[in-house]
């Protein structure tokens, strides 16, 4: 049992939510019962919300710095506290959005017309950023066997050496795949980084959401290639807090760490952080490691509910709990219908939208991501209604089956028949 009650039914309508009030802009339309968008619909810790009721009493907003010890030790305590590990407080620069950081690392680290390697499934604004800034997308795609994903090592040397390849950009855990990599796949990845002179973002957003039986390894545990390497993060995922505003990269190199931060205040303009955003990231790294245990407890309890479910509900559908994230990657090969089938039937028959397999893997479409950060009544529903999008798609293969064609024709005035 959790200490924290996140079964709470909250109505988010009309709060300007993109999950749940924009949702037609995705899916066609606006009464369906949403399980997209990676926020959560989950109440954020109380300690965070004491913070910002305290500093919101202020009542002036006025701009705020970033560049201190209050805001650069809560996040230096929370890696030594929970992951072991050395973060130098001189490492910390803020950014606006973990998205954002990526982009002005891959125009640092580029050329227009080179490349940007990820490893696919991926999430989708990898493909966006990269195509956007003028880079080409290098795809190191994972091997899939028996419900589990593994980098392919030949082919990601392969790819490393090529004379354009300048960035790997790595998502540790890995979305939408839920794949915490092993210190050993993560030294790997350095030693053929190292080798064939490729730069490393690693998008480490989701590090805080894992089982408690998995261990999650920040890229500069290995201590190696350090001036090679930027981390991107944010404590929005963890704490529910994205509308807040706020992240951070961990860039060991001070030459490569100055740039950013010249590009950040002088191309663009940024300078001061969100209040709120600083004030919730302290909060929550100071005093909402209780809640976050008790949050991964619920989460890991929603996804082993979807596992049951399917094996009980819908055989079909295969599904392996993921090590980290709130998101459940569901293989969907085995209903044997096509994605576009899939999805008219989720949005018009189960009135649900659940994320096509095609956004995170064009060239893949047969998984569907459906995000459990929520109420158990509210996964549930969705459940259900995952089934009887499927339920109807099996009665329409069964009447198409078993639909007879009788074609009578005459031979030497005999009649033979022929099925159909």
């Amino acid at each position: 049992m959790t200490k924290t009650n996140f079964n709470a039914v909250i109505d988010r309508k009309g709060t300007f939510c993109t999950q749940w009030d924009y949702i037609e802009d995705r899916f066609g339309q606006a009464d369906l019962l949403p399980f997209t968008v990676s926020d959560m619909d989950v109440l954020v810790a109380p300690a965070i919300m004491t913070a910002l009721n305290e500093r919101m009493q202020h009542q002036l907003f006025g701009y705020t710095r970033w560049n201190h010890a209050y805001y650069k030790e809560a996040i230096t305590n929370w890696y030594h506290e929970r992951y072991q590990t050395t973060i130098e407080s001189d490492w910390l620069v803020y950014s606006p959005a973990v998205i954002f950081s990526v982009a002005k690392l891959i125009e640092m680290w580029s050329q227009p017309g080179e490349g940007v390697l990820i490893q696919t499934p991926a999430y989708d604004a990898f493909f966006k950023v990269i195509e956007a800034n003028g880079r080409h997308v290098v795809d190191n795609r994972l091997l899939y066997q028996d419900g589990q994903y593994t980098i392919d090592f030949s082919d990601l040397e392969t790819k490393l050496a090529l004379p354009t390849t300048r960035v790997l950009l790595l998502c540790s855990p890995h979305n939408p795949t839920g794949r915490v990599w092993t210190t050993a796949e993560l030294a790997e990845v350095i030693t053929l980084c190292e080798r064939h002179h490729v730069k490393i973002i690693s998008d480490e957003i989701h590090m805080d959401i894992s089982r408690a039986s998995i261990a999650v390894h920040p890229l500069v545990q290995q201590q190696r290639y350090l001036q090679h390497i930027a981390i991107c993060t944010s404590a929005s995922k963890t704490f529910n807090t994205p509308g807040l505003i706020g992240s951070y990269c961990v860039i060991p190199s001070e030459m490569e760490r100055e740039r950013f931060l010249y590009s950040l205040k002088n191309k663009n303009g940024l300078s001061s952080t969100s209040i709120l955003g600083m004030i919730s990231t302290v909060a929550g790294y100071e005093e909402g490691g209780d809640w976050l245990d008790d949050l991964n407890t619920q989460i890991t309890s929603n996804l082993t509910l979807i596992k049951d479910f399917l094996a009980a509900e819908l055989p079909a559908i295969r599904f392996n709990i993921p090590e980290a994230t709130y998101l459940a990657w569901l293989d969907v090969s085995g209903l044997n219908v096509t994605a576009a089938d899939l999805q008219h039937a989720l949005i018009n028959v189960g009135k649900v939208a659940i994320m096509p397999g095609s956004t995170y893997d064009p060239h893949n479409d047969q998984f569907i991501r459906f995000n459990v950060g929520c109420s158990r009544a509210k996964l549930l529903e969705g459940l259900q209604r995952l089934k009887r999008a499927v339920t109807f798609l099996e009665k329409k293969q069964l009447r198409a089956l078993t639909k007879i064609r009788v074609i009578t024709c005459r031979y030497n005035d005999n009649s033979v028949y022929f099925m159909l």
